[in-house]
């Protein structure tokens, strides 16, 4: 247990062909009904920046898929070896890959990984040579620090840097959105780093939202609790009563099943 694993998806199905996530496996049971088959839960689940392609210049990423004779074989080559081991240091080359956009240092302030917001260990991790990066990706994949701020670059970029509620986009010289990327389902309690239980909202409407003093319907309506939010505000939020600001892609859009957590709390608040 506690080993980690990268998610590919294949062509097959209108699928991305790369590498699109890593997550780490918590406990394995067998399945009751399927002799020889299991379950593998996972934690720390975390979505790539970008698909990494399965190969790194002119050679894949898994030396194993070097071996293939005729390389546009390869779909047919990995038919029924969707679960394979590799070795830890391609595991490494591919997540560091695919935290391409996190882990640039042209991001490094508008994902707040500058000397301002990040301590030395994370600046040390950040702006070490690639090489360095892959043997301590494992550290790297669990640091708060380095997966909120993937999971702010996902967020924020999903919504445009407009805040869901205002619909105001402020990008300061160093191109640093003013909104901030809110979990739906908090973290602490189990909620995941991805996009679809993220939201960006300004500073105001994030400390707001985090205190269940505003929610959302499942059909993205404001709902705001009217004893406690000053008038002043509520005033600013009547537009957005009937809708958010979303994503254009509308598979970004917070998901159902954590926009009910949040509003279970925001009932309770």
């Amino acid at each position: 247990m506690g080993d980690w694993i990268v998610y590919r998806e294949p062509r097959r199905g209108n699928g991305r062909e790369g590498y699109v996530a890593v997550a780490r496996v918590t406990q394995i049971e067998s399945d009751p009904s399927k002799s020889g088959f299991s379950y593998a839960y996972v934690d720390d689940f975390l979505p790539f920046d970008v698909v990494v392609s399965l190969r790194r210049g002119a050679r894949f990423y898994e030396r194993k898929l070097n071996e293939v004779e005729n390389p546009s074989r390869i779909g047919a080559a990995l038919q029924g070896r969707s679960i394979r081991t590799i070795s830890e240091d391609e595991f490494g080359a591919i997540a560091v890959a695919g935290l391409h956009e996190t882990l640039d240092p042209a991001n490094a302030i508008r994902l707040e990984l500058d000397s301002r917001h990040a301590d030395a260990e994370v600046l040390a991790m950040v702006s070490a040579a690639p090489e360095e990066q892959e043997r301590r990706i494992a550290q790297m994949l669990v640091n708060r620090k380095i997966r909120d701020a993937a999971f702010r670059r996902a967020v924020v970029d999903a919504y445009d840097g407009r805040c869901a509620v205002t619909r105001l986009r402020i990008i300061n010289g160093g191109g640093k959105a003013e909104a901030q990327a809110a979990h739906i389902w908090p973290v602490a309690e189990g909620g995941p780093d991805v996009v679809q239980n993220g939201i960006a909202l300004s500073a105001t409407c994030h400390w707001l939202f985090d205190r269940h003093l505003i929610s959302l319907t499942d059909d993205f309506g404001l709902l705001v609790s009217h004893n406690k939010v000053p008038s002043e505000l509520r005033v600013l939020f009547a537009q957005q009563l009937d809708r958010i600001h979303l994503p254009v892609d509308r598979q970004l859009w917070p998901h159902p099943s954590y926009l009910g957590r949040h509003r279970e709390a925001f009932a309770a608040a």
